[in-house]
C-alpha cells in the first residue's frame, strides 16, 4: 500500500506537506470525483471483504469504487498516513419510505480535527446527497456548497445531518421544476454520535448488508460519481445526469434508460469501471 499510488488513482498532483483544511478539501474533492459510490460487487456475485488491503486492491489497483464502508475506510487510511487527526464514526441513515432513521448503525463517516475545529468528512454517501467539502461540525448553521445547503442539528449528543432540497428541471417532461423548496422542505440524510469506532465494529454490518434482501443495496445495482458540474448515477438500467445550478436554485436532470450493452459501456465511459464478472442490473 502506497500513498503515492492512491494519489495517482485520484489524480491528485498537488503538494501535501501541510495537514490543513485546504489540503484536506483538495484530496477529498479528488477522491469523490475519481472513486464511484457503487455496490456492483453484490450484483456480480463477488463478496465484499471489509479489509483494508482488499479495499485498497479493489479501489486503487483495480480502479473500482465501493460503498461507504470501503470508500471511507480507504480515505481514513490515507488521511491517517498524511498525519491528520481522524476517527471513524457510525451513522444511521434516514429511510424516506419509512420516514424514520434505521434502528442500527448502517453508515460510516469520518471526523477530522484541524487546529481544534472538528469537520465531518464523508466520501461515501453518493448521489445528490454527497457533500463536496468537509463540513464544520456545528449545530444549526447553514453550510452552502455547490450541491446545495447542508446543515447539522445537535440534540442531547445526537447529531442530525440534512440538506435543503432544490428544484429539478427534467427537459423531456417539459413541466415546471419539481421539489420547490419551501420552509421545512428538508431531506434528512443520517444521524450519528461522536463515539469513536473501529472498522471492525462494522464487520457484522458488512456481512449483513450482503445477504439481507430488504435493503436497497440488495434490491438495486447502484453506481454514482461526482463530476465537476454535478453527479452521474446509474441505478439498474437508468442513467441520470444531474447538473447543479443549471439556473438559480434549479438542477438540470437528464434521465436515460439503457440496454444491457449500454450499461457496460456507460460504466466504462462515465465511471471508468470495467467489471471482471457479469453484472446483473
Amino acid at each position: 500500500m502506497n500513498i503515492q499510488e492512491y494519489f495517482t488513482r485520484i489524480s491528485y498532483k498537488e503538494c501535501h506537506k501541510d495537514t490543513d483544511l485546504q489540503t484536506l478539501t483538495d484530496i477529498f474533492q479528488h477522491h469523490i470525483q475519481a472513486i464511484p459510490f457503487e455496490n456492483l460487487s453484490m450484483h456480480c456475485g463477488e463478496t465484499i471483504e471489509l479489509d483494508l488491503q482488499a479495499t485498497y486492491n479493489k479501489i486503487v489497483r483495480k480502479k473500482r469504487g465501493g460503498w461507504c464502508l470501503e470508500i471511507n475506510h480507504l480515505l481514513f487510511w490515507a488521511l491517517q498516513e498524511l498525519g491528520y487527526e481522524v476517527c471513524i464514526l457510525g451513522g444511521k441513515s434516514y429511510d424516506p419510505a419509512k420516514k424514520a432513521y434505521t434502528a442500527e448503525i448502517d453508515h460510516i463517516l469520518l471526523k477530522v480535527v484541524i487546529e481544534g475545529i472538528s469537520y465531518i468528512v464523508d466520501a461515501g454517501f453518493g448521489g445528490a446527497y454527497q457533500a463536496w467539502q468537509p463540513l464544520v461540525l456545528v449545530s444549526g448553521k447553514d453550510q452552502p456548497q455547490i450541491p446545495g445547503i447542508f446543515r447539522f442539528m445537535e440534540d442531547n449528543g445526537t447529531w442530525y445531518f440534512e440538506k435543503v432540497k432544490r428544484k429539478h428541471y427534467i427537459p423531456e417532461q417539459s413541466v415546471p421544476p419539481t421539489d420547490t423548496p419551501e420552509l421545512g422542505n428538508i431531506r434528512k440524510i443520517y444521524t450519528f454520535t461522536l463515539e469513536p469506532l473501529h472498522i471492525n465494529d462494522f464487520q457484522e454490518l458488512n456481512g449483513y448488508l450482503q445477504v439481507c434482501p430488504d435493503n436497497i443495496l440488495q434490491k438495486k445495482s447502484i453506481c454514482s460519481l461526482q463530476t465537476t458540474e454535478g453527479v452521474y448515477a446509474l441505478v439498474g438500467w437508468t442513467f441520470t445526469e444531474m447538473k447543479y445550478r443549471y439556473k438559480e436554485d434549479v438542477d438540470l436532470v437528464q434521465i436515460t434508460t439503457l440496454t444491457d450493452e449500454e450499461v457496460e459501456k456507460t460504466l466504462k465511459d462515465k465511471f471508468n469501471i470495467v467489471l471482471e464478472n457479469k453484472l446483473i442490473p
